[in-house]
């Protein structure tokens, strides 16, 4: 695999979180040091690269059925580097139509703006360097000013983000911010590490091996249920099929048996602003 160009000042010698989630998802913006990091993780958990490319194809489903319904603002919080199937390149077929993405890591900073810039996209996408748990300082961005009129309705992605959340970040009174901002006809996605009751036992033991083996790190991860999820929507309707395993939600084909086995460690909801 050939190496991409690297963004001036980012090291490539050390793993990104940024760049290793790429490559779960068969991305191309990732080295042999992220590869390598990505590998460990998988033999850890080996259903971590079928949930990430669920969670991606969600994301996809929802941002096209987002623009079905005529929505044309798009707020992507926890972006990570937008490449393999990202939200600017769905949209990009469908404008006029804005896209802010939102990353504090400078790592996943640095390739957002390489590849919008790369792609000719700076005019209508851009990329918010700022830590999602501090929704002021978003909306007040020069970039999100330019891009996102919230007169006007807005799909805000919070996907696979709020499970790095803990109890002192307070995740239920953050979203209520995010829903506060947003005009009525809105869309809230989001999607949410879990693990239900009917796990295989042998693969809910991976999974909570997993999450307990990033306790210590800068990104520890918190598995909930959809009881603990359903209040972030504020009571905002769900569009159908509700909130529901990732790959039954509006799903473009028959869902293969991979994607069957990611059904009990992830939960995935859109809501609509009344």
């Amino acid at each position: 695999m050939t190496a991409p160009d690297a963004p001036k000042g980012v090291d490539v010698d050390k793993p990104s979180a940024a760049r290793i989630y790429d490559w779960y998802l068969g991305g191309t913006q990732n080295w042999a040091v992220d590869r390598e990091f990505g590998r460990r993780a998988e033999k850890l958990w080996p259903l971590i690269r079928p949930i990430s490319r669920a969670n991606r194809a969600f994301m996809n489903r929802v941002v096209r059925s987002a623009l079905d319904a005529g929505i044309r603002q798009f707020l992507d919080l926890g972006s990570g580097v937008p490449t393999a199937g990202n939200v600017h390149e769905i949209v990009r077929e469908r404008l006029p139509a804005s896209v802010v993405y939102v990353d504090y890591e400078p790592v996943a900073a640095a390739h957002s703006r390489l590849i919008l810039d790369r792609e000719g996209a700076t005019g209508w996408a851009g990329l918010v360097q700022r830590d999602i748990r501090a929704p002021e300082a978003i909306f007040a961005d020069e970039i999100t000013e330019r891009l996102i009129d919230w007169s006007q309705p807005v799909c805000l992605l919070m996907i696979t983000v709020l499970h790095f959340l803990g109890p002192d970040d307070h995740p239920g009174e953050l979203v209520a911010t995010y829903r506060d901002r947003l005009a009525p006809g809105s869309w809230l996605a989001v999607t949410h590490g879990t693990c239900r009751p009917d796990a295989p036992p042998e693969r809910a033991a991976e999974v909570r091996a997993f999450v307990d083996a990033y306790r210590d790190t800068s990104n520890p991860a918190y598995l909930r249920s959809a009881d603990e999820i359903r209040p972030w929507f504020g009571g905002w309707p769900l569009l159908e099929p509700g909130m529901s395993a990732l790959p039954d939600w509006r799903p473009d084909d028959p869902v293969s048996a991979l994607d069957a086995e990611v059904r009990p460690f992830a939960w995935g909801a859109v809501a609509r602003k009344p």
